[in-house]
């Protein structure tokens, strides 16, 4: 096993279980206690977590796990879903995409798509996501509008008062999120408050908002408030979402496709 996906391992088993020994990490990855140690060391120094005496826990109360640790997290059902999701937007439309991993696959699945492969513009995709842009950049068929803002380190999200000041002079055909959690009480949330709050402003801006959220993400909450569920028009889940849960959405209004 490679360093990287040690480190992915250990920070997804942290994220589940908040504490993590050194010697329960060593035999669940397969290496020597000295590895793992050496990995807990190591990521410390980059603030992903907090070493304690035979292990490690959690970096802070609110603690999110870095996008690029969090790619192969439900990898399938995002790539479903993000097809879903793709599939539900027009050519020539004007799009909003949060930045997330399940985000960033609706991207790549639109940027595959046959009937967008040409237009003036196909598409036209609105991002606070550096990654998204990075990626759709390459292609010609699609208008990249970035928002302005500063960058989030985990996330690759740019917030703040420079981003509002662009999507307040636009109008987007639909509106795609990323979210933390999604519940019908409680609506759709973030880990951060100045991701929500980019988040919030495209859904304003939208005719249609469509949330992409694989079934761990339903019935919970988190930290930042985007929107109330009665804002949102469709959401794209997996199969794994229980029958009450889909139900519950739809009693509030809103389209599930479980995919």
């Amino acid at each position: 096993m490679s360093r990287d996906a040690r480190w992915k391992a250990l920070l997804e088993l942290l994220v589940e279980r908040g504490r993590l020994e050194v010697e329960e990490a060593a035999a669940e990855l397969a290496v020597s206690a000295a590895t793992i140690r050496r990995d807990l060391d190591q990521l410390a120094e980059q603030q992903m977590l907090v070493r304690t005496r035979g292990g490690a826990v959690v970096h802070g109360v609110s603690y999110e796990l870095p996008l690029r640790y969090k790619t192969a997290r439900q990898a399938s059902e995002k790539q479903r879903i993000a097809k879903a999701v793709a599939d539900l937007v027009e050519p020539g439309e004007t799009v909003g995409l949060t930045g997330g991993t399940t985000t960033t696959e609706v991207a790549r699945a639109l940027a595959v798509r046959g009937d967008l492969t040409t237009g003036t513009p196909a598409l036209t995709v609105v991002t606070n996501a550096l990654n998204i842009a990075n990626e759709l950049a390459v292609r010609p068929q699609f208008k990249i509008v970035v928002t302005g803002g500063v960058a989030r380190p985990s996330s690759y999200e740019l917030i703040g008062p420079l981003a509002d000041g662009v999507l307040g002079q636009i109008t987007l055909d639909v509106a795609v999120l990323g979210v933390v959690a999604f519940d019908v009480v409680h609506g759709a949330a973030a880990h951060d408050e100045g991701e929500a709050a980019v988040n919030r402003l495209l859904c304003e801006r939208a005719g249609r908002v469509v949330v992409a959220a694989d079934s761990s993400k339903l019935g919970g909450r988190a930290f930042a408030r985007i929107c109330a569920a009665e804002l949102v028009d469709v959401l794209v889940t997996d199969t794994a979402a229980t029958p009450e849960t889909v139900r519950r959405f739809e009693e509030a209004g809103i389209r599930v496709l479980t995919v």
